[in-house]
């Protein structure tokens, strides 16, 4: 396996080299480009003042130049290139030694403050974990990436997603190609309004009207050229009263088609890019194998169908220029577009549906994939049997927090030991120890690896109460909004799959004696329920609840010291109260 960060460097500093050699070529290029110009000018005053050359020598210059033009631009490009390249590993490097917080996607339109444990664990927002984990260059991977994230998958389809980032992880050339296809393109696309265009009823009529059409523009050239050379202007009056007519019956609608893309010709060209990378690459496990076929399954590959569209798109953003203006009624330009996209629509309808979703799962993947080779330390889970819920973790950190600030602990939730009870001082790492647990579940459950030591866990279902706020707005204070997310909590238990819940300063609202009594309900509710969590609290009356648990609850806690008057923290767990 390859080591990361020196293959990161490594490859950095391949194509720093390469960014140096391609500007000095690039400033060397512009410089002959200006002598060129001046030497024509010289050329040029000697040819048409002088009379000392034939002005035909003058096209020698001129292809001197445009040579010139294009080996600066095909330089600028590589150099754009090696740049958008050496950034590229610049961030892999920054998030292996975690100075990646705020350089990457935060997710913030995924964010809901109602999801069950979305906010508490910090899965979107700056320095979250989407953050961490998102490579995804279209919206579609960030979509899926975000589902995965937002609601455990099924154990098989977390395992087959484990086969699949341990093939992809390998696979750094695809990463980095992906990573700078269509580097510079400004992307507006809507995937879900993208396929809901597709798949729409057709907008405009069929074949014969846009035959129509193509002989009313043809007959308008035809027109316009007779009129030229005889200043007959019956028959092309007579052919531009029929588009006007034909026009006014169908611009609206074919506008109508033309405005439901609802993305630019840019945001297109990079999904056919992605397509055709994905096309190429030889996978060799079964299930990656799958998943790409839909892009082959006709003669033309999907990246030159959607390459396509995307001419498409670009023909009908030109429809609001100025010459578009002039010749849209001779032309009947708008109705030509309109009629094109609705014959690709037609034609291609029941595949877009496919073809975004391999995007959408090979981008997630990817992004797995990633934070796969850049961890090499950290596991894949090990999943078990065990309807009523199992979670055993060794060694486990949160992986938003430094290496060098991590403090790993143990967990142990199963058959014997239902819920952890942890008890201790504000700041000594009660919370921390909740969304270590959590977040580790949700990778566990997306099919990433998870960071520490070890982990085995049956499928779960997680929710959370961990953060509370006041709502003026709503009316809501701290403790109702407590007793809310726990109702939510609790019906987790009805979807048939063991509920790993995750409560911190368990019904802190409330007074020690009330606390302790709806503490102990709740809890004995919940193990009813297939449930297994970790409770922490301050309060130590609440620890009184393991005694008569028959051994299902087990107390837990974190130490302070106090060492010149300051507090001091180790954030170890240890057992008893």
């Amino acid at each position: 396996m390859l080591d990361p960060r020196l293959e990161y460097s490594n490859r950095l500093d391949s194509h720093l080299n390469t960014l140096s050699a391609k500007d000095l070529l690039h400033k060397k290029i512009g410089n002959a480009k200006l002598l060129a110009v001046i030497a024509g000018l010289l050329f040029a005053y000697l040819c048409f003042s002088r009379n000392l050359f034939p002005s035909s020598w003058m096209l020698i210059f001129i292809a001197v130049y445009l040579t010139l033009a294009l080996l600066h631009e095909l330089i600028l490009r590589a150099k754009t290139r090696a740049a958008t390249a050496a950034d590229y590993y610049r961030k892999g490097i920054a998030r292996m030694e975690d100075r990646w917080a705020g350089t990457g996607q935060t997710g913030d339109r995924f964010r809901a403050e109602d999801h069950v444990y979305a906010e508490d664990l910090d899965l979107f927002g700056k320095g979250s974990l989407f953050e961490l984990l998102s490579t995804a260059r279209l919206p579609m991977g960030e979509n899926r990436l975000a589902d995965w994230l937002r609601r455990p998958s099924p154990k098989p389809v977390v395992l087959a997603r484990q086969e699949v980032v341990a093939e992809l992880r390998q696979k750094l050339d695809l990463r980095e190609s992906v990573a700078l296809t269509g580097e510079s393109l400004r992307v507006r696309l809507d995937p879900a309004s993208l396929v809901g265009w597709a798949e729409q009823a057709p907008g405009l009529p069929g074949n014969i009207w846009r035959g129509l059409a193509f002989a009313l523009a043809a007959a308008a050239v035809a027109a316009g050229v007779y009129y030229f050379f005889s200043s007959a202007v019956w028959p092309l009056l007579l052919i531009l009263l029929l588009e006007a007519s034909l026009q006014r019956q169908l611009r609206k609608r074919a506008e109508a088609v033309l405005d439901g893309v609802a993305c630019n010709a840019e945001g297109l060209v990079l999904f056919a890019n992605i397509l055709e990378l994905l096309e190429k690459e030889p996978f060799t496990s079964p299930q990656l194998q799958k998943l790409c076929a839909p892009l082959k399954e006709h003669p033309q590959p999907a990246s030159q169908i959607i390459r396509r569209l995307a001419r498409i798109v670009y023909w009908s953003d030109a429809r609001h220029s100025l010459l578009a203006h002039l010749v849209d009624i001779p032309f009947l330009y708008t109705l030509q577009v309109g009629f094109a996209a609705e014959a690709w629509r037609l034609r291609w309808r029941g595949r877009m549906r496919a073809w975004v979703d391999v995007a959408a799962e090979m981008e997630a993947l990817l992004s797995l994939a990633t934070y796969s080779f850049e961890h090499p330390a950290d596991p894949f889970p090990d999943f078990v049997e065990d309807s009523s819920g199992t979670f055993i973790g060794e060694a486990l950190g949160h992986p938003l927090v430094a290496d060098t600030r991590c403090v790993r602990n143990g967990v142990q939730l199963d058959k014997d030991t239902r819920v952890m009870l942890v008890s201790g001082s504000n700041m000594s790492g009660k919370s921390t120890l909740l969304r270590t647990i959590g977040v580790n579940a949700v990778l566990a459950m997306a099919g990433a690896p998870i960071r520490g030591k070890s982990l085995h866990l049956s499928p779960v279902t997680i929710g959370t109460c961990i953060r509370r706020t006041d709502s003026l707005q709503q009316g809501r204070s701290g403790f109702y909004t407590e007793i809310l997310q726990i109702r939510r909590v609790f019906q987790l238990t009805e979807e048939g799959t063991a509920l790993l819940f995750l409560f911190d300063e368990l019904l802190e609202g409330t007074n020690s004696k009330d606390r302790r009594i709806g503490a102990e309900g709740l809890l004995k509710s919940l193990l009813n329920r297939r449930a297994i969590g970790v409770v922490t609290t301050h309060d130590l009356a609440l620890t009184e609840i393991a005694e008569s648990s028959n051994g299902q609850i087990r107390n837990m806690h974190f130490e302070d010291q106090v060492k010149d008057g300051e507090m001091h923290f180790d954030y170890k767990l240890r057992e008893g109260v």
